[in-house]
């Protein structure tokens, strides 16, 4: 049965679709767009119960995220990056949650949390300093999640550290892109802003093999899943759908295209084969993310360690799903004619949205691709 968000998106879809173009014109999610997430719910979906959110299986969230990104790719890559922060944030001290949600449960949070700044310490926290790039959907938070080195050191521990809107500067002209430009995943400043010890936590408890969710006074299954598969889950969800919106897109305007023989494109026994072939690859990415995130959640319910085996395929896994997923969208924009390349035709849009999201740093195949392989022969993973 679908979670009661996933079918508010599907009831929306039509409209989401509308305000794409919108979107990708202001560089920045459209405000229609904005007010279509928020009545729909995505952003809580992974959002403690005790803070208005549903707590909701990760299965159902990265199905959410598809449907929006089908719909509207900038729209989907923000809930897919945006909508994963609740998680992270249900792992922190009580009092920021209470900061963050305890007025408005609709709040959303930025990010990214690449060790771009440097924190200082002093007394009862840090001072932060820096510029971090790539702020997905940042215009539409009030609070956000950043990394940060402690010290200047050749190996310095890593904070994440949560600041309200506040403590920092959005630039408004750092997105200027050629896929994805309604994200509006701008640049952040931060000038000597104090951070108090309760609003960071080490990088480390919440990446290491033992979940952090006790350690936050957590017993639901969702908040004991491991970062790096929580982490890319939303980015490759949307990046599948996408690649379903690409596909739908050709399928929707190829149905009654002619070719310059006089013959409708769809007598010609090649073209419905290729794009055949790539519905296909894409079906069956989307089946292997959603049953990776399905056998760790398993896993974790029944009270049993996630091994460090489980944990590797699961990222290896959602790499090659995107990648399976982006080619597909290719095979299908080379077998869509010349009208694909016209910018009043949503295809070309999917498919500079889906070459960019596939360039994501979770995306990053060799180091994935290398670490999967030295733990299944028993090795130690880079």
């Amino acid at each position: 049965m679908a979670h009661v968000v996933v079918e508010r998106v599907e009831q929306i879809a039509g409209q989401l679709t509308a305000t794409a173009q919108e979107s990708e014109r202001l560089g920045t999610l459209s405000p229609q767009s904005v007010a279509l997430i928020r009545q729909a719910g995505v952003m809580r979906m992974l959002q403690p119960s005790d803070f208005g959110g549903y707590a909701a299986h990760p299965r159902d969230y990265a199905e959410a995220v598809m449907a929006v990104a089908k719909a509207c790719g900038s729209t989907g890559w923000v809930c897919g990056v945006v909508g994963v922060h609740p998680w992270q944030m249900a792992l922190m001290d009580r009092r920021l949650q209470t900061e963050v949600w305890g007025r408005d449960p609709e709040t959303w949070i930025a990010s990214p949390y690449a060790a771009q700044g440097v924190a200082t310490p002093v007394d009862g926290g840090y001072q932060l300093n820096g510029r971090w790039s790539f702020s997905s959907g940042t215009d539409h938070c009030d609070w956000i999640v950043l990394g940060a080195r402690v010290g200047e050191t050749l190996l310095p521990r890593v904070l994440h550290v949560v600041l309200p809107r506040s403590d920092y500067t959005v630039v408004d002209d750092s997105w200027d892109v050629i896929g994805l430009s309604g994200t509006g995943s701008k640049d952040i400043v931060v000038d000597a802003a104090f951070v108090p010890h309760y609003r960071t936590i080490d990088f480390g408890h919440v990446a290491s093999q033992m979940s952090p969710a006790e350690r936050a006074g957590r017993t639901e299954t969702l908040y004991r899943l491991p970062f790096w598969a929580m982490f890319s889950l939303g980015v490759t969800a949307a990046v599948i759908g996408i690649a379903e919106g690409a596909l739908a897109a050709h399928l929707g305007y190829q149905r009654d295209q002619v070719a310059v023989t006089g013959a409708r494109i769809n007598d010609d026994p090649a073209g419905p084969g290729v794009i055949s072939e790539a519905a296909a690859e894409i079906a069956a990415s989307r089946d292997q993310l959603l049953d990776a995130i399905s056998r760790l959640f398993d896993v974790a319910q029944a009270g049993e360690v996630i091994s460090c085996d489980e944990r590797s395929l699961v990222p290896r896994n959602q790499l090659r799903c995107a990648q399976r997923a982006v080619a597909a969208v290719d095979a299908i924009f080379a077998g869509s004619g010349g009208n694909a390349a016209c910018k009043s035709n949503p295809l070309q849009r999917f498919w500079r949205d889906a070459h960019v999201g596939l360039g994501h740093a979770v995306h990053l195949s060799d180091m994935i691709y290398q670490s999967s392989a030295l733990t299944a022969m028993g090795g130690q993973a880079p």
